[in-house]
């Protein structure tokens, strides 16, 4: 990898994607021919929270330099550019799940929005920023597949905060010489998980997993390493500069296949006990749990589970065709390799 610049910097850094997205910067990404080798020219600098523990990231990464600060305060964000001379930036900051509602607007949206704009004043090349599935909501259709032509219809607050993100990125990009590009990532999944993710492991080997409807309803996923390829090929590919891709594995999974994948690798392969059952639901719990999911929201309020449970029962899939065509991007790991390498974290670190 080349990209041309100084510094290499990374919000978000002690995230899951995050984690990741800064070893793949200091050491490479294997797997892929082209992005094998890191930059050794460039400095990698990474934004934590205050406080937050960096130390899984010094451990993987002992080269690079950790700068805390809170995208809300744009002095942080000016601090975090010091110095830099045409840095790339991999803005993955953001809020999912939040304490309250308008947490996510001030992150997502005025926390892109201040360090897009110490970027342009720092004279950063380009900017790679993480978007999601959510501005374009669910699709109509099991058939129906998403791409970079379709409309923005936001799911809820998480899905407009995200929309109006990527409207900050364009209004930057119109504005200034700083190049951007919007990568969309569906629901991820890998090494360095967050506990809802283990969680969702603990309840398939306890027979607690929901499955809203029949469970044949598609998902895209996208495995940390898959994400972290199109991350890397969005900075160094010259004609991606104010384009939007979406990134995934190669195919969407039923919420069957995904339960069943997860479950089989437990038992054959770690030795884990499950309990082969499902918490079935019909489909209208999905129905019921979105409105109520909306009237909490509107009282600024937030409830993850049932925020989850709402997007149990619909298809949210999307297809990487441009990516592949236009950045080379070829996704090198499926659903039954990615859930075996987390699932053999997660025990690792006895969190199964």
């Amino acid at each position: 990898m080349n990209f041309g610049s100084s510094h290499l910097i990374v919000s978000g850094a002690a995230g899951w994607l995050g984690q990741r997205c800064v070893d793949t910067l200091a050491n490479g990404l294997p797997e892929v021919p082209s992005l094998a080798e890191p930059d050794r020219s460039a400095r990698v600098r990474a934004m934590v929270l205050p406080g937050q523990d960096a130390s899984a990231l010094r451990a993987s990464s002992p080269g690079v330099e950790i700068v805390e600060g809170d995208l809300r305060n744009p002095a942080d964000c000016a601090r975090l550019l010091a110095g830099t001379r045409a840095a790339t930036i991999f803005h993955i900051a953001g809020v999912i799940h939040p304490r309250r509602v308008d947490e996510l607007y001030q992150v997502n949206v005025e926390g892109t929005r201040n360090l897009l704009r110490a970027a342009v004043q720092a004279g950063a090349r380009r900017a790679v920023v993480m978007s999601s599935n959510s501005p374009c909501g669910c699709n109509p259709r099991r058939d129906q597949r998403f791409d970079e032509s379709s409309p923005y219809h936001p799911y809820m607050n998480y899905g407009r905060s995200k929309m109006l993100m990527e409207l900050v990125v364009q209004e930057v990009r119109s504005q200034s010489a700083l190049e951007t590009v919007i990568v969309r990532g569906p629901w991820f999944y890998g090494p360095w998980q967050p506990p809802r993710q283990t969680l969702f492991f603990r309840m398939i080997r306890d027979g607690k997993a929901p499955i809203v409807g029949d469970g044949n309803n598609l998902r895209s996923m996208a495995y940390l390493d898959n994400l972290c390829q199109g991350m890397m090929l969005a900075a160094l590919e010259p004609r991606a500069d104010r384009q939007i891709y979406w990134i995934a594995d190669a195919e969407p999974y039923t919420m069957n296949q995904i339960v069943d994948t997860v479950e089989r690798l437990l038992e054959k392969e770690f030795g884990q006990t499950c309990a082969h059952r499902r918490m079935r639901l019909p489909g209208f719990a999905g129905d019921v749990a979105r409105i109520a999911d909306a009237m909490i929201q509107a009282l600024g309020a937030y409830e993850q589970k049932i925020h989850v449970l709402s997007e149990m029962n619909q298809t949210i899939a999307c297809d990487v065709g441009r990516a592949r065509r236009e950045l080379g991007y070829e996704p090198r790991i499926a659903l039954e390799e990615g859930m075996r390498r987390s699932l053999r974290w997660c025990l690792e670190k006895g969190q199964l």
